[in-house]
């Protein structure tokens, strides 16, 4: 039973030095040879390691039957782990699929004067773009003072725009 719970353990302290030293250990394993990138990366091998040592020694503590059983029933679910491992990083790999944000998505958000628009001239606007403050060189058909709530018309070049006041 010593045997399984050491390779338990095993995968255990094999998938946390995989995720924190991230690539690194798969650079390693890389200049070995064989690569470790899909089925074989390192988070599924630890998976599959530690879910046939912790399942074998549970197997053979519980049930009494041999070492060969033991070894059946935890290669079958870390099998099954291996490959569910292998899944869930296939999705979270795939989640990268949004595009980055432009300053067209500014048109119809509001935002606040910083510098005061004069008619016709530029002043300064704070938009948020994806969640992040950012200052705008902005134009105005009106004189927009300073404080006050505008929304985007429009984008004229990526670092200006053109903005109206709300009206309440």
């Amino acid at each position: 039973m010593s045997w399984f719970l050491g390779l338990g353990i095993l995968g255990l302290v094999l998938l946390v030095l995989s995720l924190a030293f991230d690539g690194v250990l798969e650079g390693v394993l890389d200049g070995i040879g064989g690569g470790t990138d899909g089925f074989l990366s390192l988070p599924v091998i630890a998976g599959f390691v530690s879910a046939l040592g912790f399942t074998g020694a549970i197997v053979l503590g519980t049930t009494g039957t041999g070492a060969g059983v033991a070894t059946g029933a935890g290669g079958l679910v870390g099998g099954v782990v291996a490959w569910l491992t292998w899944r869930f990083s296939r999705t979270l790999m795939r989640d990268g699929e949004a595009p980055a944000p432009r300053g067209e998505d500014l048109r119809g958000t509001s935002g606040s004067v910083v510098t005061a628009i004069p008619a016709g001239g530029y002043g300064e606007v704070l938009l948020y773009l994806a969640g992040q403050p950012v200052k705008y060189a902005a134009k105005a058909a009106v004189p927009v003072a300073r404080g006050t709530e505008v929304w985007v018309e429009s984008t004229p070049s990526p670092t200006s725009v053109v903005v109206r006041p709300v009206e309440r």
